[in-house]
């Protein structure tokens, strides 16, 4: 059976982005077609981590939500792109980095009500295991929506006072939304710090599963997202702590 899992945060600068599409390859480097949309239309960029450039862009989003194509033919098969050995496939919607097509969509809209029906229909008819939303911080229709239809949601925050904050709110939402599965993920977590204890606020703080506490990473900031982490960086402590959580989410 096909799921939906959201990835979200209250604040950007969380990760979010990068753990999706760490969790992207993870998955599909265990033979599972997985789908990745990224919905952060104001300030996209998971496309940038899975090498796919802009002249590479047939289709996005975007056009999909103006009625320009399906959403099938805005999916774009990212697989040969991340290197490592990936035995299922990747497919990519992303949304468009043209400065005139993100103008727009924040000053028209767009029909909530047709993402969610894009959702279903790219989760069917390309016969994905997994479909990804990688979502727009904070807490808007289309975040409620992503929520909503999703089988597992992660909910990612710093060991830091506004996220400790900003995440209640998006907590409380989640648990009102009935999500079946809903994981915490610490992450760029000071490499000082007692990530144990770290680990029991949070379940306390939110009465929630944390899936891992990440550290901080000297590795991903020279990356600098050029690629996917995991599958560069093995044997990392970050990726080692991605695939506890994604065994969590399956």
């Amino acid at each position: 059976m096909s799921k939906i899992i959201s990835v979200h945060s209250f604040r950007g600068g969380t990760g979010k982005s990068n753990t999706t599409a760490n969790i992207a390859a993870l998955l599909a480097m265990d033979g599972a077609r997985v789908g990745v949309v990224d919905t952060d239309i104001a300030s996209p960029g998971i496309h940038v981590l899975f090498n796919l450039d802009e002249s590479e862009m047939v289709h996005s989003l975007n056009d999909y939500l103006w009625g320009k194509c399906t959403i099938e033919e805005a999916a774009h098969d990212v697989t040969g792109h991340v290197g490592g050995e990936i035995k299922g496939q990747i497919f990519l919607i992303p949304s468009s980095i043209k400065p005139g097509e993100i103008a727009r969509i924040l000053r028209e809209g767009y029909d909530v009500g047709l993402l969610n029906d894009g959702f279903r229909d790219v989760v069917e008819k390309m016969k994905l295991d997994y479909l990804l939303i990688d979502t727009h911080p904070g807490l808007n229709e289309e975040t409620l929506l992503s929520i909503a239809i999703s089988n597992a949601l992660i909910i990612i925050l710093r060991p830091d006072s506004q996220d400790y904050q900003g995440t209640a709110v998006t907590v409380d939402v989640a648990k009102k939304l009935d999500v079946p599965k809903m994981v915490m993920l610490v992450n760029k977590t000071p490499t000082t710090f007692d990530f144990d204890d770290v680990r029991t606020r949070v379940e306390q703080t939110y009465d929630a599963t944390v899936g891992a506490v990440l550290p901080h990473s000297d590795e991903m900031m020279v990356l600098a997202s050029s690629g996917i982490f995991s599958i560069k960086f093995p044997d990392h402590p970050v990726t080692k702590g991605l695939k506890s959580l994604v065994d969590q989410v399956k």
